[in-house]
């Protein structure tokens, strides 16, 4: 199956693939209803949440560049020291930022 890219392909390409996204996700609730969430249930989600991230970020990592890497150091160090997200992914977006501009 081919699907041109130009035009409204590439429309019809996202649209199918938000689509795939929001069906898998309905689904992960639908299929977690069934579920009881005991004590080990929410240890295992909060420990592959984790072994997610660090799957996405590893390679990254070793193979980044040296603005990847600073984004990676500076994102863990702030934080470590304020414990809020968004600051921390904000300062790693401008270390990037600032690393590959100079």
């Amino acid at each position: 199956m081919n699907i041109s890219t130009t035009g409204m392909g590439a429309l019809v390409i996202v649209l199918v693939m938000a689509l795939v996204t929001l069906a898998t996700r309905w689904g992960g609730v639908y299929v977690m209803s069934f579920v009881p969430i005991s004590d080990r249930v929410t240890r295992f989600i909060h420990g592959m949440s984790g072994s997610v991230l660090v799957a996405l970020l590893t390679p990254l990592a070793v193979t980044g560049d040296t603005g990847a890497r600073l984004a990676l150091l500076t994102t863990a160090v702030i934080m470590l020291l304020w414990r809020k997200p968004l600051p921390a992914i904000a300062c790693g977006i401008v270390a990037a930022a600032l690393a590959r501009q100079f």
